[in-house]
């Protein structure tokens, strides 16, 4: 996958885009890995590679969507928007400066399978879902008590092409202090 030609990453971010419609083909085992292995090399300033990635099969996500419906009823509808899902998570340790560290990392992480993603044709789009959070829904994913989810990354081809967003102006978020 080096050698092929893909995006620059300038297209690549101004391009990506929140996607809720998908086709029905998933997106194969080695993509995915190749997503990770892109993950892996998110800023990380003590280098404890706090990223987790686990991709849901049939019966974790039938397990999941039980859950979700006994949280909020009409909500596992969502988790069959995309053909492929992924939690993501941030393993955690030590003091509470490096678990801050480690959590936003992790968040690189997550946003660089996305934009990876994308810079191979495929849609996307994160999800915060307070589910992965609650005893039943760690419990359902394996997420070990030393662990922070993320979040659902949705993933797979996109079914239509998404408007492009009003962003904010440059000089409206940066500031220039002496």
């Amino acid at each position: 996958m080096y050698g092929e030609r893909m995006m620059d990453v300038d297209t690549a971010v101004r391009t990506r885009r929140t996607h809720k419609a998908f086709q029905s083909e998933p997106v194969d085992r080695a993509t995915l890995l190749e997503l990770f292995e892109l993950a892996r090399w998110a800023p990380n300033h003590r280098l404890t590679n706090p990223w987790r990635f686990r991709v849901l099969g049939e019966q974790t996500r039938a397990e999941l969507a039980r859950e979700a419906e006994l949280t909020a009823p009409g909500s596992a509808k969502k988790l069959d928007r995309a053909p492929t899902l992924v939690v993501a998570s941030a393993k955690l340790a030590g003091d509470p400066s490096e678990q801050r560290e480690d959590l936003l990392a992790a968040a690189i992480a997550a946003y660089l399978v996305l934009l990876g993603a994308h810079a191979r044709g495929l849609a996307g789009y994160w999800r915060t879902l307070p589910l992965l959070g609650t005893p039943s829904g760690r419990a359902a994913l394996a997420i070990a008590a030393d662990e922070q989810p993320l979040g659902l990354l949705h993933l797979g081809h996109p079914q239509q092409a998404q408007r492009v967003p009003d962003r904010a102006t440059v000089d409206e978020i940066a500031t220039f202090l002496d």
